[in-house]
């Protein structure tokens, strides 16, 4: 795996350093002399390695390990931990597969050329580095001039890679010696760990195991061994399966078991457990039984909780760190550049605070700024993020917004209706130690992209209208605008009250369509507000605005009895019709929401089995133990679940597959010119082959051209809806598509 001894494209130096970097590891600086070495040979201007690790959106992402720069040349930027999704999703299978990625700017992809150039790069050669598997890649760069690497340059460059995975096997080595010498160590001289002997079964029953069993778990030996399924039922649920199955490989393989999983202790206690068990065979190589150790490894597990924790939110407030909120930022942009969203961040700053500290004391300071924390939380929605950015000044990201049409007014109305329940907010004193305080604070608002097409330009112009806020005593400023005008804001919450409380509202209906027969199998419930004038109001301009004012659920539960009553109406005519609706965020985390639903239902004399339930991904993965109670609780009552907007949010897919979904909506922004998009036909597939693997049922959302409608056939999508089959309609519409049949989808029985 090292660099070549007798390859004569190499020069002595080259190899040389290859050599020790190969021998050495990574770890003792070798890869610095490595760089350099290579990057002059191949007369290039920048020469990096990246190890792959797994992001904080569990995808695959990059870290920089190293680059070397020639004189003058800029490094690669921040932030040197970045996702390869959606930029660089290509390299994954070229270098995957062993292939490299070269060539001149121009001739690569657009979006690639987008990121390298701003980088300065002009030609690029990576190659992979493999250690048995794809460990990362090597690369260099060529950022003042345009000739072309060659064929001898790669040859070099591969060296590195070459030596750089050696240098990786190195590293681990030393790792696993050193956790070797360790728990020997830790077994002679203070006798924690746990010997124990185990047959060759899949439940690891046990033939011996040492009396420190006990102290570890609260199990006798004795009771161990007399239940041969102990081991399994002491591991936490959540790592049962990947313990259960690594054991499986162990036995089946031979291989060494080792595995840090969490345990059950006796009293409800978790117990962080290190397992290392090896494979004993008999004269004729056939297994006997694996003899490992158990060790408490709880307090290092603590240690390096507290630790990430630490790096990642800020110690006062508990609130995430400048830090987090930075990456957070980074990924929400390039959510929206991908799904053409917005993205607000605000600046807020409490005003005059140091008078605070200097009347009463920095430990009364620091209570009234985790006073202002919490009242941050309760201004925003769960799915906004709050983080602290040092002193008395916070950030706050309002991701995943809409654009409209014609502009940005949906995003902004979100980002002032949150400001202004800031100001609201501090209108009540803060109490500290017995002392009432006013404290007033001032935000500046900055959105993305009519206001700044990058992460730091967003802070940035927040900032400084923050600043031109306090300057102007407007209480909060949007970027370029100057003071807001809030009685336009305050007229249309004025409104909206007014419309909860004469349930201004009507149901249109969106056809579900039978990709394979052409069938309407079913109807979505879509909100719409109707003001007396006959103007219709679509949901994302006052649906944000309603869960901020804690209308959502009045709105929730007319929407139920308005669908009951429907249903019923269509009975009356024959028409059984599967009827879904949505639930907003805040919704769904009402602590008695299947009760209300529930309650709804029952009196409208509707069966359960025909309602869908439909929740985002955002929303489900939010807190995805609580979610999968409330799921369950509503499939326990005979509703069916569907998540929605599948592929916008950040889905853990062992959770996914614990959750009692029924149907798996792909979102619109992936359906749309799917035929024509590669990167969108590579995702919709692997959503269908995923969706298909979990035994789920998948709709496709917002189809509006034949070409979608006939590669979602194709790939096996079964269920549709979107403007090619109807646009949401009155349920009066809906009659006549059953009596009549919806015109493009009739053709689709027949092939």
């Amino acid at each position: 795996m090292g660099a070549p001894e007798h390859d004569p494209v190499l020069p002595d130096v080259v190899r040389s350093a290859l050599a020790r970097l190969a021998q050495d590891g990574l770890e003792r600086g070798g890869l610095a002399e490595a760089t350099a070495a290579v990057g002059i040979a191949v007369g290039a201007d920048r020469c990096f390695v990246f190890q792959n690790v797994r992001g904080p959106d569990g995808r695959l992402w990059m870290q920089l390990r190293h680059q070397w720069l020639a004189d003058g040349v800029a490094p690669i930027g921040e932030p040197t931990l970045q996702p390869y999704f959606p930029v660089f999703t290509r390299w994954i299978d070229v270098l995957g597969e062993d292939g490299s990625i070269s060539g001149a700017l121009e001739h690569l992809p657009e979006a690639e050329r987008e990121a390298l150039g701003a980088e300065g790069v002009e030609v690029t050669l990576t190659v992979p580095v493999r250690t048995g598997e794809w460990w990362g890649f090597a690369g260099v760069d060529r950022c003042r001039g345009s000739e072309p690497f060659t064929v001898g340059d790669e040859i070099v460059l591969r060296a590195l890679a070459g030596a750089v995975a050696s240098a990786v096997a190195v590293d681990r080595a030393s790792e696993d010696a050193a956790l070797h010498e360790d728990l020997f160590r830790e077994m002679v001289e203070h006798g924690p760990a746990v010997p124990y002997i185990d047959d060759v079964d899949d439940g690891a029953s046990t033939i011996y195991i040492g009396p420190q069993i006990e102290v570890l778990l609260g199990y006798t030996a004795q009771e161990w061994m007399r239940d041969e399924d102990t081991w399994g039922k002491v591991l936490h649920p959540d790592d049962r399966p990947r313990a259960i199955a690594e054991n499986i490989r162990h036995n089946e393989t031979g291989d060494r078991f080792v595995l840090e999983y969490r345990a059950l202790h006796r009293d409800g206690r978790i117990v962080w457990v290190h397992d290392e068990a090896v494979m004993v065979r008999d004269d004729r190589g056939t297994p006997r039984y694996s003899h490992g150790v158990m060790l408490d490894v709880t307090e290092r597990k603590r240690r390096e909780e507290h630790l990430a924790f630490r790096e990642y939110h800020d110690e006062l407030t508990g609130l995430p760190s400048r830090a987090m909120f930075e990456e957070l930022l980074d990924l929400s942009i390039a959510r929206a550049r991908r799904h053409e969203g917005a993205v607000a961040v605000l600046c807020v700053d409490l005003d005059d605070f140091r008078l605070v500290n200097d009347s009463l004391g920095h430990d009364r300071g620091d209570a009234l700024l985790r006073q202002v924390a919490d009242r941050l939380r309760e201004a925003t929605r769960e799915t906004d993020l709050v983080a602290r950015r040092g002193g008395d000044q916070f950030l706050l990201l309002l991701a995943d917004l809409e654009r409209d049409e014609v502009g940005q007014d949906a995003a902004r109305s979100r980002a002032e209706g949150v400001a202004q329940r800031i100001q609201e907010s501090f209108l009540v004193p803060f109490e500290v130690e017995g002392t009432e305080v006013y404290v007033s604070a001032s935000a500046g608002i900055s959105l993305f992209p009519t206001d700044a097409d990058d992460a730091t330009a967003l802070q940035r112009n927040a900032e400084a209208a923050m600043w031109e806020a306090k300057k102007i005593g407007a209480g909060y400023v949007l970027t370029g605008e100057g003071a807001v005008d809030s009685q336009a804001k305050l007229r249309f919450v004025t409104r909206l009250r007014k419309a909860v409380e004469a349930q201004r509202w009507t149901l249109y209906y969106q056809p579900v369509i039978d990709l394979a027969t052409g069938q309407m199998t079913g109807v979505e419930a879509l909100i719409r507000w109707i003001e007396p004038d006959g103007t219709m109001v679509p949901p994302l301009d006052f649906i944000p605005l309603a869960e901020e004012l804690g209308l959502i659920e009045q709105i929730g539960d007319w929407v139920v009895r308005e669908l009951a009553y429907q249903v019923n109406a269509w009975k009356e005519l024959g028409i059984d019709l599967e009827v879904g609706f949505n639930l907003s965020p805040r919704q769904f985390w009402q602590p008695d929401l299947a009760e209300r639903i529930v309650r709804e239902i029952r009196l409208g004399g509707i069966d359960p089995t025909r309602v869908m339930v439909e929740v985002t991904e955002s929303s489900a993965m939010m807190d995805p133990e609580r979610a999968q109670e409330i799921l369950l609780e509503l499939t326990d009552h005979g509703f069916a679940i569907a998540i929605d907007d599948f592929g916008t949010g950040y889905s853990s897919l062992s959770r996914l597959r614990d959750m009692p979904v029924r149907v798996l909506k792909i979102d619109r922004s992936f359906v749309s010119n799917v035929n024509e998009d590669p990167q969108s036909a590579s995702i919709v597939s692997a959503f269908l082959a995923l969706a298909k693997g979990l035994g789920m049922t998948t709709l496709a959302e917002g189809i509006e051209t034949a070409e979608e409608l006939g590669f979602l056939r194709d790939r096996g999508c079964e269920l549709g809806q979107g403007f090619y089959f109807s646009k949401p309609v009155p349920p009066e519409e809906i009659i006549a598509y059953v009596f009549g049949g919806i015109p493009n989808a009739a053709p689709l029985g027949v092939r």
